[in-house]
């Protein structure tokens, strides 16, 4: 239908053509743009190489978003540890060792 649209280069043609097939100009305008966008798709080089696996990319988003909270969980665990390691150097009574016989 396109190609036929083409050829109607005479005045009123083209509007005689659109009635008989019950189609919009506009319809014609966007048929056009996506040949222009196959076409220019068609012709772009394609990449070459291995393919990226989606699931390293996934694995490694992961990895980056544990690695924040492992930080603050080791910094936490250092800070935890931080009084008992000076309660141990000062020979004080840690809360392992409350007063009693075990």
């Amino acid at each position: 239908m396109l190609a036929e649209a083409e050829r109607c280069r005479q005045a009123g043609t083209l509007g005689d053509f659109l009635r008989r097939e019950g189609i919009y100009s506009s319809m014609i305008s966007n048929w056009r743009k996506k040949i222009g966008a196959a076409e220019r798709a068609a012709l772009t080089p394609n990449k070459r190489g291995l393919k990226p696996d989606g699931s390293a990319r996934q694995i490694q988003g992961l990895q980056r978003a544990n690695a924040r909270p492992r930080h603050k969980l080791e910094r936490a665990e250092l800070i935890i540890d931080a009084p008992k390691k000076l309660c141990v150097a000062l020979d004080l009574p840690t809360s392992d060792h409350r007063g009693g016989d075990a």
